[in-house]
């Protein structure tokens, strides 16, 4: 085993003590894991790994996109599709512009090195932003724009930057033929999703084994990836758009086991995928450093700061400007009531971070022209996303949660409360009414739909209560609480005495398990 496989198996042990260091420091893991990776990386004598930029593309970007694709929102997605397609292809090609002109003018690269540079910074990582915005309560409708906005600029980006990167190195470039390339890759990834999340969703509807189902689901975005990057359409788009299709499905395409053990799993693979890229973008600063040892301390600092001011700056007069314009050309009372305060779009201005995709598009930079001579000042481009990824994940990560707190933009969280008691008691009144139903059949036991329907009026009168519909007249807050506690002390003798079991060697571990589980399960629902 050679020292850069002990390093990374290292790096896995590392990565779940800096997450415990993120969740004692009360600050998001993508922070601590990036410094933690620099402080690594700097150590001497540790081997280099180079983060290979296909590594990311096609091996990590799959699964993070799909998942994010599955448990997204698609009436968030649908109520604010006007500003996250602003955001996503409008503020992209803006700030690929606005770095593209920095660039050739100031730091004196070509014109298509220059827009290549744009479009590797232009596309956002949500990871930390949103992790910090939930904790902190900011409304829903931020945190979904800024979450929907990552799902499509990942995708104009990176058609941007193949354009830029073939004429960079002696390709032709034509402005028509970039946006129809823009326009046909987007349709046919979109397309190529449609088609792959189809298939998928009626395989799964035909497959109950567990295991299956779950290796389905994890290659899922390998499925539509793989053949829309064959095709020369996005890959990206295909990914979000297959898990889109099956997110909306998933509720009648497995069985509920299935379902708990999927959400156990896409939630350690997810925190595993993101952890790994983030603790990976802070090993790379030796190389990068290496790579741009001939340039000054000062010039190296200098352009690092105006790109970043420039992608800030820009970010944040897309926010002053084209809402404004749009409440000028659309003044219906609908889309007024989703106007938001300018305290909210500077937390969403502010909320910009970039992160592993935008490295990988870097590293992806080809090494030499058509004509075999170097392509210049590739490691300088390399240095300068480093630079942004750092400034942007940890200054801007770090202040974030004092900007929301001092703009005081925190939601109180009634309307997603008031959504959830809602679906409660419906979903009571739903059981009540099948109840009925199956005594009218006569197969079960009526002292078992009694023992049942007592069940579901207990819980449809608290709900009734929570909601201000009825008086709590008998106590049935007390009563529950005090049911939920001689629950937990029950199950608690309960999980005791099997422990005790397996101790003393009656029973198996496996068995030992299964009550375990039941026993949490039965613990779990107590909260309803």
């Amino acid at each position: 085993m050679g020292d850069a496989e002990i390093l990374l198996a290292g790096l896995f042990v590392l990565v779940a003590g800096l997450n415990v260091v993120a969740q004692r420091l009360d600050v998001p893991y993508p922070i601590v894991l990036v410094l933690g990776g620099l402080a690594v990386g700097v150590i001497p004598g540790v081997p280099e790994i180079t983060l290979n930029p296909d590594l990311v593309l096609v091996i990590f970007l799959p699964p993070l996109l799909y998942s994010a694709g599955v448990f997204a929102d698609l009436r968030s997605l649908r109520d604010n599709l006007r500003p996250i397609l602003m955001l996503a292809i409008g503020l992209v090609l803006a700030t690929t512009v606005a770095v593209a002109v920095i660039g050739h003018e100031v730091i004196g690269l070509s014109w298509p090195l220059a827009f290549a540079l744009g479009a590797i910074l232009s596309p956002t990582d949500p990871t930390a932003a949103t992790s910090i915005m939930r904790s902190l309560g900011v409304p829903r409708s931020v945190v979904n724009v800024v979450e929907g906005e990552s799902l499509v600029n990942d995708a104009s980006a990176l058609v941007v930057y193949r354009v830029a990167v073939s004429a960079a190195v002696g390709g032709s470039f034509s402005a028509p033929h970039a946006a129809l390339e823009l326009v046909g890759s987007a349709l046919g990834g979109i397309a190529v999703g449609v088609a792959v999340g189809y298939v998928i969703a009626e395989i799964r509807r035909r497959v109950e084994d567990t295991t299956t189902q779950l290796t389905i689901s994890l290659l899922s975005g390998y499925a539509a990836f793989v053949p829309a990057t064959a095709l020369g359409v996005s890959g990206v788009l295909a990914v979000v758009t297959a898990g889109l299709w099956i997110g909306w499905q998933a509720p009648t395409l497995i069985l509920p086991q299935t379902r708990l053990e999927s959400n156990a799993v896409w939630r350690i693979l997810i925190f595993l995928l993101n952890a790994t890229l983030f603790m990976l973008i802070g090993l790379q600063l030796p190389l990068i450093l290496d790579g741009v040892a001939s340039r000054t301390t000062g010039e190296l600092i200098g352009y690092s700061a105006l790109i970043c001011a420039t992608v800030i700056a820009t970010r944040f007069a897309w926010a002053f400007t084209l809402p404004y314009v749009v409440r000028l050309l659309d003044r219906r009372p609908e889309q007024r009531l989703r106007r938001v305060g300018w305290r909210l779009r500077v937390v969403a201005s502010w909320s910009g971070m970039r992160g592993a995709v935008s490295l990988a598009a870097a590293l992806a930079l080809p090494l030499t022209t058509h004509a075999g001579a170097p392509l210049p000042d590739r490691d300088l481009i390399l240095f300068i996303t480093f630079a942004l990824i750092l400034v942007t994940i940890v200054g801007q990560g770090l202040t974030l949660p004092l900007l929301i707190r001092w703009l005081d933009v925190q939601e109180d969280g009634t309307e997603e409360a008031h959504e959830e008691l809602r679906a409660r008691l419906v979903a009571a009144e739903a059981a009540l009414r099948c109840l009925d139903e199956v005594e009218a059949e006569g197969w079960a036991r009526e002292d078992t739909l009694d023992r049942m329907r007592r069940l579901y009026r207990f819980r449809q009168r608290r709900f009734k209560v929570r909601a201000g519909k009825i008086e709590d007249e008998d106590g049935i807050e007390d009563r529950s609480l005090a049911y939920q506690r001689l629950i937990h002390v029950v199950s608690s003798a309960q999980r005791e005495a099997v422990v005790l079991l397996r101790n003393n060697g009656d029973i198996s571990s496996d068995v030992m398990h299964r009550l375990e589980r039941e026993l949490d399960l039965e613990e779990s629902r107590l909260e309803i």
